[in-house]
């Protein structure tokens, strides 16, 4: 035992080695990150300006926004300032920090689309009723309860993952601190300990997906009753973004739950991480634009009064 070496910072791995490659890299992650950065802020701007949005469904869309804000905020600076600088290092306690906000908001957003979908049962399946049912109260409630919950999940996972120390290798084949290379390198006891709390997680996670599956069933087979077009056409624009940032999400966490743990840096993984960690947060603010005519409507209006104000002010 005392010729082990204990690590207290950890060497995040390149693609290459070229310093000019490195740069190119760092440049298009600033790329994206300014893009969601610009794409959840005008979605969070509308929403709060636009008294046609204050609404519980939007209200839970600018959750999920500044959420997605704060998970590419976690991975991204960093890795910007370490390929333009050439540093390599993360310490432990940025490592765990990591983690622990990354698992946050994912687990947050988890919760946030469930609540979602009831919101969008109850709206469609339930219109005479939704008043007394969605309430203010309620949707403050479950809000606080999804963030209440991703707290629990990330700091009893963050502190099995973290509770031993690390003495195998302190590379990780990454650019950021991804779970399942800590994983990899982590102590045995850590490793069982994970692998408890990752099968009560995905037992979770399943009776969430049984929960918005039936949900949005009953809400299609409602929507295919309605005589309506333009009602039917109004519901399911509002289910569309919603289900297609739901199907983002999974597709990016079976990803990184189901993937496997690099060996070595590659441009494969490269592209593996960016995935699951930078398309989500870009993306979705593309989708509730396109696809919600209320907001893109609502975005509209913002531009107009944007454009119109310089005029005014010239000629006032």
């Amino acid at each position: 035992m005392d010729n082990l070496t204990v690590f207290t910072e950890f060497l995040l791995m390149d693609v290459t080695g070229s310093r000019e490659l490195q740069v190119l890299q760092g440049v298009l992650f600033l790329v994206i990150y300014l893009g969601a950065l610009t794409g959840n802020l005008v979605t969070v701007t509308v929403i709060v300006t636009d008294t046609r949005l204050h609404s519980p469904m939007y209200f839970f869309i600018s959750n999920v926004a500044l959420i997605d804000l704060g998970s590419i905020s976690v991975v991204v600076p960093k890795a910007v300032v370490n390929s333009m600088t050439g540093c390599k290092t993360i310490s432990l306690t940025g490592c765990a920090a990591q983690i622990f906000l990354f698992t946050l908001f994912a687990v947050v957003e988890i919760a946030l689309l469930v609540v979602m979908s009831y919101d969008r049962y109850v709206a469609i399946c339930h219109p005479l009723h939704y008043g007394l049912i969605i309430t203010p109260s309620l949707c403050s409630q479950a809000t606080a309860g999804s963030w209440a919950s991703g707290l629990v999940y990330s700091a009893v996972h963050t502190g099995a993952l973290f509770r031993l120390p690390f003495t195998k290798t302190n590379e990780i084949q990454q650019y950021f601190c991804d779970i399942p290379q800590i994983l990899g390198i982590s102590s045995t006891d850590a490793q069982f300990s994970e692998f408890i709390i990752i099968v009560v997680c995905v037992c979770i996670v399943l009776l969430c997906l049984t929960f918005m599956f039936m949900s949005y069933v009953n809400i299609f087979l409602n929507v295919l009753k309605m005589h309506s077009l333009e009602a039917r056409n109004k519901a399911i624009s509002t289910c569309t973004p919603q289900l297609a940032i739901l199907f983002l999400v999974l597709i990016s966490e079976s990803v990184t739950v189901l993937g496997p743990i690099a060996k070595k840096p590659s441009l494969k993984n490269l592209l593996t991480a960016m995935f699951y960690t930078m398309v989500p947060p870009f993306v979705n603010p593309i989708i509730y634009c396109l696809c919600n005519r209320e907001i893109s409507a609502a975005l509209g209006r913002m531009f107009n009064r944007c454009s119109q104000f310089p005029v005014k002010s010239f000629l006032n």
